[in-house]
């Protein structure tokens, strides 16, 4: 079958007796010969490029599992990179995989990887939303190493993956390969740039499979005890907090499954890692870490949202801050995907609010459904509805992305919201909305966005940078590469261009900005990015200078150690003071560093440093953040970390201490301390 596709699609082999998964190809599933694949192309930094590493891969299933067989070869197998880590974090690794489209409609799809010492890692794609580490399935992997590379097995449960029953079930599916030390990644079939990735997946047929039904019931207990410093010689008594909840999962059908919890046990949330929030113009973000909204929560997104627009996300739940329970019902029906969410949350009724208001909890109504189109585009609708007290908050949406041609894509959101405030009773309604049109080829890239928000739009869901502004983004690049026999450790060089611009009613001025840059992208993964841009930022009805040059890169130096930093110096640097702005100079460093002296320690440093001066010389703020991560991988079920994070502007420091055994995959024992 070649890179273009077979109508007829892979088939894959049924098996009587299962495969042990172990990392050794010597089961009688995998002594046929491998898929007739053709040559596997680079999709990164570079397309179009043969490696001299090949790849075989074999297919299987019976009533229960897919399995996926991979034979990695490698003309230098000493210099494979692999170290034993905690699962989703690979990605610095030599790693093999896959991704399945497993319902078919070019939407959605299940993304594994293996890295040589078997340690997982899986990502939930979608059209709409892009990539997610946050999601995690339950599936098997092992892999072994040896003398002409690294070979790789995958069991991956029915029950784990949705797909439609039937006596030909087909799925999409593309296979892919890094290589560390090359800083290069190639798939087959080929992902030329621009061209989506779910229309380039291959078929998979397979015959007379049944979709089993799911029930899951996790319970949680934690038991936490704190203590608070009473004087500067000793502590406060001790105060005892034991907690229990319940998180289930049922598969109604074959492709719809309801996921609920109540009174959700977030112990083993990693805490924040901290961010400069001194001079902030926009909220600082703060991304999702909690479990049962991190899964499936990508088909809430609502096109054009993220990069450089004004929406971050449509739909950002850690506005539930903390939720006495929620449900999600996700699924197809009749060609279109739908979900939908309800969480009650206790925290708006506690401190700081009128007396009517203490003790009620906020309710969240959220629903999305989404026509598919064969090639990668979609056609949707969002209901946000939010209730606390009196007060309330509702928005509906609409959005299109369609994929023109090989290389060109259109999106548009249309949005409308009306409320009325809580403590004060007051009616608002506003309109919001956007456009882009993007084009991305081997050479080219290119995008430009159309928004506007008018001043009584509100989502209160959303994550929104401001409202009352009008304006856009456009952005041009052109990719050189360079001839590869004779710089081999040279990859890829673009220089590229973004402007944008635009009317802030609020603040009483209008923005402008310019930025020329060019990016390099080398071996070991190597990159370099050099910067300068010039503009005026309004704010309190003032428009304030902006000029800065910036540096930013960062190498895989060797197998056990990764560097990259950056340095940004701003002649002219707005001070966002609420009653009296003014023009300074800021200086920003950061530096982070990667060390992993054996397979099983890893240790993660990095520091980042803004000083602040008025034009006078007068020192207004300097700010040092540290953040210190040391990890220890026993083995793959036992693992123990270290944080240590400390802000000098707030002068706080933390440290937790977490240690997890995993028996089986989603049922985890934690025990820590902070």
């Amino acid at each position: 079958m070649g890179n273009d596709g077979d109508p007829f699609g892979l088939e894959a082999r049924f098996l009587k007796s299962p495969p042990v998964i172990d990392g050794v190809l010597d089961d009688a599933a995998w002594r046929v010969p491998p898929l007739k694949l053709d040559a596997w192309l680079s999709y990164n930094p570079l397309f179009g490029e043969r490696m001299a590493q090949r790849t075989e891969v074999w297919v299987a299933y019976d009533r229960e599992h897919l399995y996926f067989a991979f034979r990695c070869l490698d003309p230098e197998p000493g210099k494979i990179k692999t170290a034993i880590r905690r699962r989703d974090s690979l990605w610095s690794d030599d790693w093999v995989g896959l991704a399945l489209d497993s319902v078919g409609n070019q939407q959605t799809s299940y993304d594994m990887f293996v890295n040589p010492s078997g340690i997982q890692g899986d990502i939930l794609t979608s059209s709409n939303a892009g990539e997610s580490t946050a999601p995690d399935w339950v599936w098997d992997s092992a892999a072994r190493r040896n003398g002409n590379g690294y070979d790789v097995e995958i069991r991956l449960p029915l029950k784990s993956i949705r797909f439609r029953s039937g006596p030909e079930v087909r799925m999409g599916v593309l296979f892919w390969r890094r290589v560390s030390r090359l800083g290069m990644s190639c798939s087959w079939p080929s992902l030329p740039p621009g061209r989506s990735r779910f229309t380039r997946s291959a078929p998979l047929v397979l015959r007379d499979l049944e979709a089993p039904l799911k029930l899951e019931v996790i319970p949680n207990l934690t038991y936490g005890w704190s203590q608070e410093r009473g004087s500067p010689e000793g502590w406060r008594r001790g105060d005892s907090q034991p907690d229990a909840g319940l998180t289930m999962k049922y598969g109604i059908t074959s492709s719809v499954t309801l996921d609920g919890t109540l009174r959700p046990d977030y112990s083993q949330v990693e805490s924040d890692a901290y961010q400069i929030e001194v001079n902030r113009r926009f909220p600082v973000f703060y991304s999702e870490k909690r479990p049962f909204f991190m899964e499936g929560m990508g088909m809430f997104e609502l096109a054009g949202a993220g990069g450089d627009g004004n929406m971050r996300t449509a739909v950002h739940t850690r506005r539930i801050i903390d939720p006495l329970f929620g449900t999600k019902l996700t699924g197809t029906a009749g060609g279109v995907n739908f979900a939908t969410l309800t969480a009650s949350d206790e925290a708006p009724g506690r401190s700081g609010v009128a007396a009517q208001l203490a003790g009620k909890n906020k309710l969240f109504n959220i629903a999305r459904a989404v026509r598919p189109f064969k090639n990668g585009g979609y056609a949707g609708g969002l209901l946000v509805d939010t209730e606390f007290g009196e007060g309330h908050n509702r928005v509906a949406a609409g959005d299109v992305s369609l994929q023109l041609g090989a290389n060109h894509r259109w999106n548009a959101t249309l949005i409308g919201s009306r409320s009325r405030d809580t403590a004060t009773l007051g009616r608002v309604s506003g309109m919001a909305g956007q456009t882009t049109y993007s084009y991305n080829s081997r050479k080219y890239g290119s995008f430009i966005q159309v928004e506007h928000y008018d001043a009584g739009f509100r989502m209160d869901t959303a994550f929104l940078n401001r409202t009352g502004y009008t304006g856009g983004n456009a952005y041009f690049s052109r990719s050189y590469y360079p001839d590869a026999k004779r710089y081999p450790w040279f990859k890829r060089a673009a220089p590229f261009v973004f402007v944008t611009g635009g009317r802030d009613r609020p603040q009483g001025g209008t923005e402008a900005f310019g930025l020329l840059a060019v990016r390099f992208n080398f071996v070991r993964q190597g990159f370099l990015r050099l910067d300068s841009g010039t503009g005026q930022i309004p704010w309190r009805n003032r428009e304030l200078p902006l000029r800065f040059s910036r540096a930013m890169g960062e190498a895989q130096f060797y197998r056990w150690l990764s560097l990259g930093g950056g340095v940004e110096v701003y002649p002219r640097a707005p001070y966002f003071d609420n009653e009296a702005p003014f023009s300074g100079r800021e200086r920003q460093f950061s530096l982070n560093a990667t060390f992993q002296p054996s397979e099983r320690w890893n240790q993660q440093v990095s520091f980042n440093r803004d000083v602040f001066d008025r034009l006078s010389g007068e020192r207004v703020f300097a700010v040092n953040i540290v953040n210190s991560r040391t990890t220890y991988q026993f083995s793959r079920r036992l693992s123990a970390r270290a944080i240590t994070r400390c802000d000098s502007s707030r002068k706080r420091l933390l440290a937790d201490l977490l240690a997890a055994y995993e028996f089986v995959p989603g049922t985890v024992a934690y025990a820590g301390y902070g």
